[in-house]
């Protein structure tokens, strides 16, 4: 036959060029190019900006920056916004207990990070605690030069049906989107979703490994009814952190980091993140958690999880992070009024709850605004 003249030819251009074979990754797997935003799940890191470091607090939710989440694979992270001094601040509940920084500067590193990752879709979820407008958040967007990023749905009132690929998003240039809560939406900044006209969660206050549930909280139009949510076209969002109750007696909450390594892990464990997003997968009738929020992300690690849900074999592109212990700066200092405030009353409180007996003294000297040089305290 003629053909096999042409054989020797043929060959080696065939074996250069396999079919199906994409040469780019999109949020690190060639695998998810051609998938829709809405179809894929994304690994948040909850409270992302706020890490627990030796200046920091036991109310850090990471051990890592953002731009070390984003490279390592976290592909959505969210902040608490508030306002001090008449600027707008990412702080963990209030600005004296952990404050991160201006959310202008948070934003640029963000944009630095997808400068240089041309091929990765990234979203942001701001908890709006102090109700700034659109027209003020779109103020710290554009200090921070991100807004030719910013991906702008078709409405800002509805839900669409389905998302644009990855790829479509990668190709237009608009691979970062913006939810925040709460916020009055305007067409001047179309690119600011109010987040749960797209989005729904289950419920994110939970104490107890056994409690971690698959059903809608929020918004309470949803509440508690799985079908209608799947319905309404919104997001289904996966919050998986636990909450530590060594505080209780005083109403306080902060990360629980002594079990996160079963809270995100893919199997084995009351609680874990696996068996937990296999459940909500099923429970879904088939359709996978869109996001799933963690605290201390390299833990289990939750990308395991992840991957498993998106059918990921072949990431590529990824910064390898330590997943048995936590970053090198993340111990805590003695030296640090903070720190010894929750050290003080985590300990006092323990004690309490072991039955002894403590005086009104011991807890004004664990809460009270002593220095560092006393050993004590909360330095106002």
């Amino acid at each position: 036959m003629r053909l096999l003249n042409y054989l020797p030819w043929l060959l080696p251009a065939a074996l250069a060029n396999p079919l199906n074979v994409r040469s780019t990754a999109c949020n690190n797997s060639p695998d998810l190019c051609d998938k829709s935003y809405g179809e894929i799940t994304h690994l948040g890191a909850h409270d992302s900006p706020f890490v627990r470091t030796s200046d920091s607090t036991l109310a850090g939710d990471q051990y890592y920056d953002t731009p070390t989440q984003l490279s390592a694979g976290v592909r959505l992270v969210t902040a608490q916004v508030h306002k001090d001094n008449n600027e707008w601040h990412l702080c963990h509940s209030y600005c004296s207990l952990l404050d991160a920084g201006l959310l202008s500067d948070w934003l640029a590193t963000i944009k630095s990070w997808l400068d240089e990752h041309p091929n990765e879709v990234v979203t942001v979820l701001l908890v709006n605690s102090d109700s700034a407008s659109a027209a003020e958040l779109g103020a710290e967007f554009t200090t921070a030069n991100i807004t030719s990023y910013a991906y702008e749905p078709s409405s800002l009132t509805s839900a669409p049906s389905s998302w644009p690929t990855l790829q479509t998003m990668i190709d237009s240039g608009k691979r970062l989107v913006v939810f925040a809560t709460p916020l009055t939406t305007s067409t001047d900044y179309p690119y600011l979703m109010s987040e749960f006209d797209f989005i729904w969660e289950n419920n994110y206050d939970v104490t107890s490994p056994s409690n971690f549930t698959c059903e809608p909280d929020r918004p309470s139009s949803l509440s508690g009814s799985i079908s209608t949510a799947l319905s309404s076209n919104r997001l289904p969002f996966m919050n998986h952190f636990l909450y530590s109750t060594d505080l209780a007696l005083l109403d306080i909450e902060y990360p629980n980091a002594s079990y996160v390594s079963t809270t995100n892990a893919p199997s084995g464990g009351t609680g874990n993140l696996g068996s937990t997003a296999t459940k909500c997968k099923t429970a879904y009738g088939g359709r996978q958690p869109t996001f799933v929020l963690v605290d201390f992300f390299n833990k289990g690690p939750a990308l395991d999880t992840v991957d498993s849900l998106n059918n990921v074999t072949n990431a590529v592109g990824r910064t390898s992070v330590s997943s048995s212990s936590s970053s090198s700066s993340s111990s805590s200092s003695d030296g640090s009024t903070v720190n010894n405030v929750f050290k003080g009353l985590v300990e006092l409180a323990s004690s309490a709850k072991s039955g002894a007996s403590t005086s009104m003294g011991d807890w004004v000297w664990a809460g009270g605004n002593w220095d560092s040089i006393l050993g004590g305290g909360i330095s106002l």
